[in-house]
């Protein structure tokens, strides 16, 4: 079987932008979800990535399958260093980065991002392409659940990256990853410290004290938030009641 055959057997669903058409690859109902949703799911994601300046740098932590490092570098030509460590997830995130031909502006990495350089064990909420709520923690940290399933990973911080050169300084950083979102701060307050980081998107919980000591650490850092942003994009009902995309801004 060559290659042309091959894609024939990798479905996808295509999304028109003003920018011509993007190609996310659905292996199954959880990405095809995550098509449909591309524009309601975070709005203030969408408008955010809109504003990036020509020739930006965006460090998005938490890909997934790529649903934004691939809008971004398709629509606004973003040069973009993804980190999903979750292996279905990555092997689509590369399957879209392939398909899209952006080869030259987008680079994935199978790893974790948190507060410290360690091996650890990623903790799946479920075993399928396109799930979310996996959890990292070092070897020690975690208390195994009975029926979960540990994937071994690996963590660095973000200062480490960009202090021995392995990543340019970002203007903007995108930080998801459904609870460890302090930790990756902590590890990055060298980075957020240089005037050259324009903005930060993190997703943060509200009904967790830590991530509140994560919104004082960025005020710190000399960033700032709109409050209506955060009013409009927290989630006033469901299991994720109180959890939002925060903006924070120079």
């Amino acid at each position: 079987m060559d290659l042309e055959e091959y894609e024939k057997l990798d479905p996808f669903i295509t999304v028109d932008s003003p920018q011509g058409p993007v190609q996310f690859s659905t292996p199954n109902a959880a990405t095809a979800w995550r098509v449909g949703t591309l524009f309601t799911k975070e709005p203030d994601t969408i408008e955010w990535i809109a504003g990036f300046e020509p020739e930006a740098v965006l460090i998005d932590i938490g890909a997934n399958v790529g649903m934004y490092t691939i809008w971004a570098a398709k629509t606004r030509g973003t040069k973009v260093f993804a980190f999903e460590p979750e292996s279905q997830n990555y092997a689509v995130l590369n399957r879209n980065i392939v398909r899209n031909g952006v080869g030259d502006l987008v680079i994935a990495y199978c790893a974790s991002l948190s507060d410290k350089a360690e091996f650890g064990q990623l903790r799946l909420s479920e075993f399928r392409i396109g799930s979310s709520v996996h959890q990292f923690s070092a070897y020690g940290d975690s208390q195994r659940k009975q029926g979960a399933y540990y994937q071994g990973s690996y963590s660095s911080t973000l200062d480490t990256l960009v202090s021995d050169g392995l990543l340019p300084i970002p203007d903007h950083v995108k930080i998801d990853v459904d609870g460890i979102e302090p930790k990756i701060v902590r590890g990055a307050q060298q980075t957020f410290a240089n005037p050259k980081v324009k903005s930060v998107l993190i997703e943060v919980d509200t009904r967790i004290d830590d991530h509140w000591n994560m919104v004082d650490l960025m005020l710190a850092l000399g960033f700032d938030y709109a409050h209506d942003q955060v009013e409009q994009a927290q989630r006033k009902e469901g299991p994720f009641k109180g959890v939002g995309n925060y903006v924070f801004r120079r």
